[in-house]
């Protein structure tokens, strides 16, 4: 059979830079096979809760990517691709592909990803056993069905993998490390804990003088009713900042501790095996409850740190959980263990997956 001459053509599509995010590793090693081509596409339309419509050349110009990689969304439905990746469950497609592969962009005790939905996909790249046993025990996919690829989660290489610098993170930031380095990281789902409590820890902590306080808001909240960074503007100051990167993986190697609510981000620092402190957002997980998705706060949930109700017993939870910051800790580890497959050689397995696959294409 004589070798194939155009190059595989791989897509990838998104509407948020969290979504690329999870894809940039791949990104970075597949572009430089020779026989392969990248296209970004994406970006979304205006929708109802004021968020603006949103180009793929928008989208990606938050990165330093070729701009002849980059193609809108109408171009690219009009073309064809071996491989397609999405970060979203609905995803985006093209006229016509060989397979679609779900990367997923994290995984959160909502489980809002382990959805019938996500069966439009050819495979699941599967962060890890926990995300498997879910598809198993909700009877979507079989154990052995091929669907199922054990990857792990490409994006969180950096966090164990020994490449990250945190004084050079501290410094960018403006941090000088001899104070504690509080991260807090709401989730941007309706009802997150920054849309009622959240200000009042962050004011109670600021007051104590004791932390570095860096605050990570989600890249794409639900309710963008409120401008969080004009309103969050007069707490901020030396010992208070707000991230400017996108990417939350090197806040997180940063942080001496984890302030969230719902968000996939405790699971993903769980992996550093550092204390962590909940604020309870009742009316959030009520709502998940009533949507019927596969919300788990029995497996592990909260359970890799303290869960506060108040500011006040937030800000003691903070300083009682930085004193002690081994309790739970072996929680937080058999919790890394079980959420994720490959750490800080997931890239390492999706590659080589892809590499194969790519080889199986040319023989047919």
């Amino acid at each position: 059979m004589p070798a194939r001459k155009a190059p595989y053509r791989i897509l990838f599509a998104g509407y948020a830079p969290v979504h690329f995010i999870c894809f940039q590793p791949l990104f970075e090693r597949l572009r430089r096979m020779r026989d392969v081509e990248i296209v970004l596409s994406g970006g979304r339309e205006g929708q109802e809760d004021g968020s603006g419509a949103l180009s793929a050349k928008q989208l990606y110009s938050h990165f330093r990517l070729p701009p002849r990689s980059v193609v809108e969304l109408d171009r690219m439905r009009e073309q064809t691709f071996d491989l397609v990746f999405c970060a979203h469950v609905s995803g985006y497609f093209p006229k016509d592909e060989q397979e679609r592969i779900q990367l997923f962009h994290g995984v959160s005790f909502r489980n809002m990803a382990v959805r019938r939905d996500v069966l439009v996909y050819d495979r699941l790249f599967l962060t890890g056993p926990y995300m498997r046993r879910l598809f198993t025990e909700k009877q979507m996919l079989r154990d052995r069905d091929p669907r199922l690829v054990n990857i792990g989660f490409p994006k969180l290489d950096r966090l164990v993998d020994g490449t990250l610098d945190r004084a050079a993170i501290l410094r960018k930031v403006g941090f000088s490390g001899r104070r504690p380095v509080i991260l807090y990281a709401p989730t941007g789902q309706k009802d997150n804990s920054l849309e009622h409590t959240g200000e009042a820890v962050l004011e109670r902590l600021r007051a104590t003088g004791k932390y570095d306080i860096l605050i990570k808001l989600h890249d794409h909240p639900r309710d963008r009713a409120t401008d969080w960074p004009k309103r969050l503007r007069p707490l901020l100051d030396r010992h208070t900042k707000l991230a400017s990167g996108l990417d939350v993986v090197p806040y997180l190697y940063a942080a001496d501790l984890l302030l969230t609510d719902a968000s996939s981000v405790s699971n993903e620092y769980a992996l550093l095996d550092r204390p962590m402190v909940f604020l309870d957002v009742p009316q959030l997980l009520a709502a998940m409850q009533k949507k019927g998705v596969a919300l788990d706060l029995d497996t592990w949930g909260r359970k890799g740190g303290e869960v506060a109700r108040w500011p006040d017993e937030a800000v003691d939870a903070i300083a009682w959980s930085l004193a002690h910051p081994r309790h739970a800790s072996k929680i937080r580890r058999a919790m890394a263990r079980d959420l994720f497959y490959n750490p800080g050689r997931a890239t390492e397995a999706a590659v080589a997956w892809v590499r194969g696959r790519l080889d199986a294409l040319g023989k047919h």
